[in-house]
């Protein structure tokens, strides 16, 4: 008897220990690779809050992608500028936040296709005496510290006949320029015209866009960046075709910028 119990103890340690090592291998096969995203947080209707949740038009994208390829998103929130500082010391795979491809960035990192088009569009408060570009000499533009639209600005006023104003945040450059405190602001014009509707400000389009910029995820300059961005690649093709990058379009812009 005392050779029996014995016998059955060692069986079931064994059994406990196999069914221990089978749910590990079962947790092991089934846990999902994660890419680490960047986004403001604060850049309507690319990247922001609603009800606690990022949501948005950059956010949805990149969620898709990321289901088709088996990835789980961690989003990195911070300013444009910490976001880009940190994709540079590789902490972030890539950004989803309406990044242009400028031929600078084209140097430093590898992009993806484009996924949407933007111009760089100044408005004015609409009581603003202000109706073409040639108006704002003299005065005041506001924009996002980081952003390309900055190096727009200075391309379209190139004998420095405006005054700069950076900000961490569009809020701030919105309100400056709501409250009459600065004289203009830049930003991607589908993102000026959805935050004119959805808060009702007082502002006017000055001009034409002062250029047409392709936006897309940017990738490090390594294997690791390069097979990411060729499955990006991949996959964003897939949703072009099926209609998915032009109903997010539509539903956060309300026109297909995508093409």
């Amino acid at each position: 008897m005392k050779k029996i119990r014995t016998l059955l103890s060692v069986l079931l340690l064994t059994s406990l220990t196999l069914i221990g090592c089978d749910n590990q291998s079962n947790k092991q096969t089934t846990e999902q690779p994660t890419i680490k995203v960047g986004s403001t947080g604060q850049s309507y209707p690319n990247g922001y809050k609603q009800d606690g949740n990022l949501v948005g038009f950059d956010v949805e994208i990149t969620e898709a992608i990321a289901k088709e390829l088996g990835y789980k998103v961690e989003w990195v929130i911070a300013e444009f500028g910490g976001l880009m500082g940190q994709f540079d010391s590789g902490r972030l795979d890539t950004i989803a936040n309406a990044v242009a491809v400028t031929p600078f960035r084209q140097t430093k990192y590898d992009f993806s296709n484009a996924y949407s088009f933007y111009g760089s569009q100044i408005v004015t408060h609409k009581d603003n005496n202000i109706n073409t570009l040639s108006d704002f000499k003299g005065k005041t533009i506001a924009g996002v510290l980081g952003s390309n639209h900055i190096n727009n600005l200075k391309k379209a006023f190139p004998n420095n006949d405006i005054t700069i104003k950076t900000y961490e945040t569009r809020d701030g450059a919105m309100y400056d320029t709501e409250y009459q405190r600065v004289d203009g602001y830049v930003n991607s014009k589908p993102i000026l015209l959805a935050e004119i509707k959805r808060k009702n400000l007082p502002f006017k389009l000055v001009g034409e866009s002062i250029t047409i910029e392709q936006v897309a995820f940017p990738f490090s300059k390594n294997e690791k960046g390069r097979a990411l961005r060729e499955k990006f690649n991949q996959t964003l093709k897939k949703l072009q075709a099926n209609g998915t990058l032009k109903n997010l379009s539509i539903k956060y812009f309300g026109e297909d910028i995508t093409l």
